[in-house]
């Protein structure tokens, strides 16, 4: 089981692929796999597979998750980001070196990490792949602040066993399978630092800083996703190399629900890259 010390945490991550004389010639661009709020790199399981086939594939535990270390909080969605980089660095040297970078695809939380890694390491990225995600979580409306205070006030209230439950009803309602694993898999969060990291993504933003992403993105939103396609659509207009695929009847964790149909339009979009 590999782990990386990185900074103050152990990160664990899974890196696949060919290397030495099974490599492609000329070899292919890695792609680092981000992972969402209380999950791990089991969100990526099927696009590990598929992808690593042809390159290196690095997918990773942010702290906080998984089996990488659990340190208490404040969490921020730079200091994620920040790991990430060193990570990558570090792990996949041959193509920071060369000055290729590597390919980054991020879901949910893990989407506005690697909106963050291109903002702050820009060199480091070849592609950004934001999938489900936004860039402002603030709240803005008086609406908006009482459905915060209602969610913050969930997250003391219920375990997280139960948060994965509610969460697997919601997302893979006609997948009764996927709803036992998320819930197993929740239940394994610590409480207090899921709650550390909801609280960084509230207070992360990127949307006046878009325009900076020189970084050619693509912007994965699902038909039935929390926020609407117009969203997607109006942020990814501010990143000017960006492009917006729309999954249809797909919710918010389409890369887990719909593997087959995702990793088309992720392959589609790596391959001109």
């Amino acid at each position: 089981m590999p782990f990386l010390r990185v900074r103050d945490v152990r990160l664990h991550y899974e890196l696949d692929g060919p290397s030495g004389p099974a490599t492609p010639s000329p070899p292919r661009v890695p792609l680092v796999l981000l992972h969402g709020l209380g999950s791990s790199t089991r969100d990526w399981q099927p696009q590990v597979k598929h992808f690593s086939q042809k390159r290196r594939v690095l997918a990773l535990d942010l702290r906080g998750h998984g089996r990488s270390s659990k340190p208490p909080g404040p969490y921020a969605i730079s200091l994620f980001a920040g790991d990430v980089a060193d990570a990558a660095r570090r792990l996949l040297p041959g193509a920071v070196e060369t000055g290729e970078g590597v390919h980054v695809a991020g879901l949910s939380m893990g989407g506005m990490v690697a909106l963050q890694l291109a903002l702050d390491a820009p060199a480091l990225l070849r592609s950004l792949t934001v999938v489900n995600a936004g860039v402002d979580y603030r709240p803005k409306t008086r609406r908006q602040r009482r459905l915060l205070w209602q969610r913050r006030a969930a997250l003391r209230v219920l375990s997280v066993r139960r948060i994965g439950w509610l969460l697997g009803r919601r997302l893979f309602p006609d997948r009764p399978d996927l709803q036992r694993e998320m819930t197993a898999r929740w239940a394994q969060n610590d409480p207090a630092v899921y709650r550390a990291s909801f609280e960084a993504i509230v207070d992360w933003n990127a949307r006046a800083r878009l325009p900076e992403i020189s970084t050619p993105t693509l912007v994965a939103a699902a038909e039935e996703d929390y926020l609407p396609l117009s969203a997607y659509r109006a942020y990814a207009g501010r990143i000017p190399r960006a492009e917006v695929a729309v999954l249809e009847n797909a919710r918010h964790a389409a890369p887990v629900a719909q593997p087959e149909a995702f990793n088309a339009v992720l392959s589609a979009f790596l391959e001109r890259f």
